[in-house]
């Protein structure tokens, strides 16, 4: 396999650089003034903008236009881009753009291209009417929700290689702020420059706001890798192989380039962590299940308790994503600091401790400083786990194979707890809202357990990310 067909690349492109290695310990605050950490703020924007777009603002569009109730439901289903972006993550992390990735670089170049699509789409969807033809917005929505999970899988590639692992933490922060910060644009401004004008000048202006994804990734450079030499024999072995078998030509080639991209990111990671792997997988699917499995009911126990609205949108949406952003900062400088293992097993503690707040909040009732308790609690610890664990399965990637690898883990991180979430509704009906919390705080023992065994056979502050570190 050479370097223009099919084999793992060095990024190229204008004004590269290597992560700098200043020494964490000196770091502290000024983690957030390096230009690599600030631009994750504008690429957070650039990815969180999409989400809702295609998810709960587009069906408060439809619905709001008079879409039955049926075909919204049916709609919603494009969102699972994000949930299957591993299958075509081997793409981006191989496939060259002609010309584009040429002067851009791998990485800018695919972000860059979803940006543009991410655009189109939404534009394509601010000119079509859903009353005259829901089938064309449909359409538009899938092209933006596709163009999203891909720009997730390259700013994520991005993110991991820009940087040293002591400062993931940072840039974890600043790309949840960034995210954060879209996702009110695209709720509730979008809500309300429909209410102002229409959906359709809502929808434009989201578009033009996408022009900060095109700016940034024009300005930021392109992260300089290289590829190891355990890769390398990794994909020699691959050659080998097939110079001993009857595929010659093209046939040779796309087995080739399908054995590297789609076989050997899995196999580099198995053949690197050994029988770890199988410990550090589990460990990304129990992490953040306590955190999911209660989020779901968090707004129905508001509303059960005795809240009002207008308090759950001051303390729980807007003082809550304070919080979050509060967190996620602390995080990332608590990492540059100190390293991923403590914050990662203080974390693992603490998020299923903050769902007792929550059982504590159902035994005393509707009173706003319970739930202002309660929102600190988990919202700080929320962001704090955010940082951390970003930062942690950034650690875990080969650059060889980040966008591959790194879907793999998002993926697996979501997934479990996503399905548990959907017996939450009928676990609160028969066991009630503080029984309810109490047992959530429970589904985080197992992330608690397999974090001191990490600490024992895989610690994070140990592993190396080939290619980078």
């Amino acid at each position: 396999m050479n370097d223009n067909q099919s084999g793992p690349q060095a990024s190229s492109g204008g004004a590269s650089q290597a992560p700098s290695q200043a020494p964490p310990e000196r770091e502290g605050l000024r983690v957030y003034l390096n230009p690599r950490v600030i631009g994750m703020l504008f690429l957070g924007f650039s990815a969180g903008l999409p989400l809702l777009l295609v998810g709960g603002t587009f069906s408060a569009w439809l619905r709001d236009l008079g879409v039955e109730l049926t075909a919204i439901g049916f709609l919603s289903w494009v969102g699972i881009a994000h949930s299957i972006k591993v299958l075509w993550a081997p793409l981006i992390d191989r496939a060259r753009i002609p010309l584009l990735s040429r002067w851009l670089g791998r990485r800018r170049s695919w972000m860059l291209l979803a940006q543009v699509v991410i655009a189109i789409a939404l534009l394509g969807m601010a000119f079509t009417d859903p009353r005259e033809n829901l089938g064309l917005v449909a359409l538009w929505a899938v092209l933006a929700a596709f163009g999203s999970a891909s720009q997730d899988v390259a700013i994520d590639a991005y993110r991991v290689e820009a940087e040293a692992k002591h400062r993931q933490g940072a840039m974890a922060a600043t790309y949840v702020t960034g995210y954060r910060v879209a996702i009110l644009a695209a709720g509730a401004g979008a809500l309300h420059l429909a209410s102002l004008d229409s959906w359709g000048t809502a929808y434009a202006a989201m578009a033009v706001l996408m022009g900060i994804g095109f700016i940034t990734t024009l300005v930021i450079a392109e992260p300089q890798v290289h590829i190891t030499q355990a890769t390398a024999l990794l994909e020699q072995r691959v050659n080998d192989y097939l110079a001993h078998t009857r595929h010659a030509g093209w046939r040779r080639d796309l087995t080739a380039w399908f054995i590297g991209a789609m076989v050997c990111p899995f196999a580099e990671f198995f053949q690197r962590y050994g029988k770890a792997a199988l410990l550090i997988l589990a460990f990304i699917a129990t992490f953040r299940i306590s955190d999911i499995f209660m989020g779901v009911m968090a707004n129905p126990f508001y509303l059960d308790l005795g809240f009002s609205k207008a308090q759950i949108a001051n303390i729980a949406a807007a003082f809550g994503l304070g919080m979050t952003l509060l967190g996620a900062g602390v995080g990332g400088l608590l990492v540059a600091r100190f390293g991923i293992a403590p914050i990662l097993l203080a974390t693992a503690f603490l998020a299923p401790i903050t769902n007792l707040a929550f059982a504590w909040l159902a035994y005393i009732g509707p009173q706003s400083y319970g739930l202002v308790v309660a929102i600190v609690a988990d919202n700080i610890t929320g962001g704090l786990a955010i940082s951390v664990f970003i930062a942690y399965l950034s650690s875990l990637t080969n650059t060889a194979y980040t966008a591959t690898q790194y879907a793999l883990f998002s993926s697996i991180m979501t997934l479990p707890g996503q399905f548990a979430a959907g017996f939450t509704g009928l676990l609160a009906a028969n066991v009630g809202w503080i029984s309810f919390f109490m047992l959530t705080a429970l589904t985080g023992l197992p992330a608690i357990v397999l974090a001191f065994l990490l600490l024992r056979l895989a610690h994070p502050d140990k592993l190396r990310r080939p290619g980078i570190d």
